[in-house]
C-alpha cells in the first residue's frame, strides 16, 4: 500500500464531497484527528491510516472484499483422511494443494511437495502425519489488497466466519477480479 500524503487524503475526501465528521465516522476515528492529519500536524499509526483509506475506498465504491471473489465450494480433506485419498482428490481437482478442514474449521493443508517431501510409501498415513501449517484466515470483509498480501506469502487464503471455513481465494481467483 502506497502511503497517502496529507494532502492526497484531503483531496480524496473533498472530491467525494465528504465532510471532515463524515470520514472520522465510516474510519471510526475522531473528527480532530482528520484535521490534524490534513494539517500534516499528527503521523497517524498505520493502523489508523489504513482505517481512513479503506473508509475513502468504500465511499468509492472500489473496495473488492473477500466475500465477492471467494469460493464457496471449498474442496478439502480431513486430518483422517489418507495421503493416498487427499493425492486422489488434488489429481481430480487439478489442485496443487487442499485445505485440511475437521469439523468446518481449518487445521492444515496438504500440497504435493508436502507428500513428496515425507517420503516413500505414505499413500497409508493419515494427512495429519504430512500436513504443513493452515492457510491463513481473512474474514468476510477483508480487503483485496489484503488478501493479495497475504497470498504474496502463502498459496491460499481462507475465509473464515466465527473460525469455520466459508470460502476459499487463490492467486487465480485475484487475476480473475483484475481482468
Amino acid at each position: 500500500m502506497e502511503l497517502p500524503t496529507p494532502q492526497d487524503l484531503r483531496e480524496r475526501r473533498t472530491s467525494l464531497d465528504l465532510t471532515q465528521s463524515q470520514l472520522a465516522d465510516m474510519a471510526g476515528v475522531s473528527q480532530p484527528l482528520i484535521a490534524r492529519i490534513e494539517g500534516g500536524d499528527v503521523d497517524p499509526r498505520l493502523s489508523t491510516l489504513r482505517r481512513i483509506v479503506n473508509a475513502l475506498d468504500e465511499a468509492e465504491g472500489s473496495v473488492v472484499r473477500a466475500a465477492d471473489i471467494m469460493h464457496e465450494t471449498i474442496i478439502s480433506v480431513a486430518p483422517d483422511d489418507s495421503v493416498r485419498e487427499a493425492e486422489e482428490q488434488m489429481d481430480d481437482a487439478a489442485y496443487s494443494q487442499l485445505p485440511v478442514i475437521q469439523g468446518g474449521i481449518p487445521v492444515g493443508s496438504i500440497s504435493h511437495s508436502d507428500i513428496i517431501r515425507a517420503g516413500d510409501d505414505v499413500g497409508d498415513l493419515p494427512v495429519s502425519e504430512v500436513m504443513s501449517e493452515s492457510f491463513p484466515s481473512v474474514s468476510r470483509d477483508a480487503t483485496v489488497d489484503e488478501v493479495r498480501n497475504l497470498l504474496d506469502h502463502y498459496k491460499a487464503v481462507m475465509v473464515t466466519d466465527g473460525g469455520e471455513a466459508v470460502g476459499i481465494i487463490t492467486e487465480a481467483d485475484i487475476a480473475r477480479q483484475l481482468s
